[in-house]
């Protein structure tokens, strides 16, 4: 397997304090990867210099073997979509708001959206199931559409990676299943790469092929959900007692939870 994105020895973080420290690991054209691990670890920091809002101290980013560093803004954003937890709700209708997505396909005085700008829009709002939504206020829309919206938007881009962080955060778990059950259908019949944030162990282990486990700014663990959600190295990331097992259901890896009152090791 070809990988869409090739991390190599990167350290980042916030001006004197270093947060990323040597960070390797790819992710494989066609896959849906999930980044893991305690609040603090270094999740969003890694996410932030993936998307160049934070700058790289040393290590190197390609992107479908192409140095992300020498990409230009749209030549970036036709390879890689951003969908982040929080995103500015402005004053337009879904429509318009999807519509901003094709941005980095706008020839130099190209004033109007094209007709092929109004298709491809149409064609992923309809794919999200946010196109009834076509004319209404985008910040009227309760938090799940919201965030199928911004999906929306980030597929209008085209492009070759999506990256998303924590898509499911103060949702509610009918809409977490509705949104994480779209990316997973994006990844399997568009053969989109996916690459997201992922707060909640289960459903990270439930959609989820491959994970990265972080902890202190280091990737702990990576391989497959079966391979890093087990109990040992949760226990030592996390500082918790849990135990491990399969979903009967869709024999995915599952993590159980060990109050005081049932610890009786």
């Amino acid at each position: 397997m070809t990988n869409i994105l090739s991390i190599k020895n990167i350290v980042s973080g916030y001006g004197d304090k270093t947060i990323i420290k040597n960070i390797s690991f790819e992710v494989g054209t066609g896959s849906l990867t999930g980044i893991i691990g305690p609040n603090a670890c270094g999740k969003t920091t890694l996410f932030r210099t993936i998307t160049g809002d934070i700058s790289l101290n040393s290590g190197e980013i390609f992107i479908a073997q192409k140095d992300i560093s020498k990409l230009t803004l749209k030549e970036k954003a036709k390879k890689i979509a951003i969908v982040t937890q929080s995103f500015d709700l402005p004053n337009l209708s879904v429509e318009e708001y999807v519509l901003l997505g094709r941005y980095p396909y706008n020839n130099r005085f190209q004033f109007f959206e094209s007709n092929k700008d109004y298709e491809v829009a149409h064609k992923y709002m309809k794919l999200t199931d946010t196109y009834r939504y076509k004319d209404q206020q985008i910040n009227k829309l309760s938090g799940g559409a919201q965030q199928l919206v911004a999906i929306a938007r980030a597929l209008t881009q085209e492009p070759d990676l999506l990256l998303l962080d924590e898509p499911t955060s103060h949702l509610d778990i009918t809409h977490q299943v509705q949104v994480l059950n779209l990316i997973r259908r994006l990844n399997k019949e568009m053969k989109l790469s996916v690459l997201m944030i992922i707060h909640d162990l289960n459903l990270a282990g439930e959609y989820c092929e491959n994970l990265v486990l972080m902890n202190a700014g280091k990737v702990h663990i990576m391989g497959t959900a079966e391979e890093v959600l087990n109990y040992k190295d949760i226990e030592e990331v996390y500082k918790t007692i849990v135990i491990t097992q399969k979903n009967p259901i869709s024999n995915k890896p599952a993590v159980f939870l060990v109050s005081d009152e049932g610890n009786t090791i």
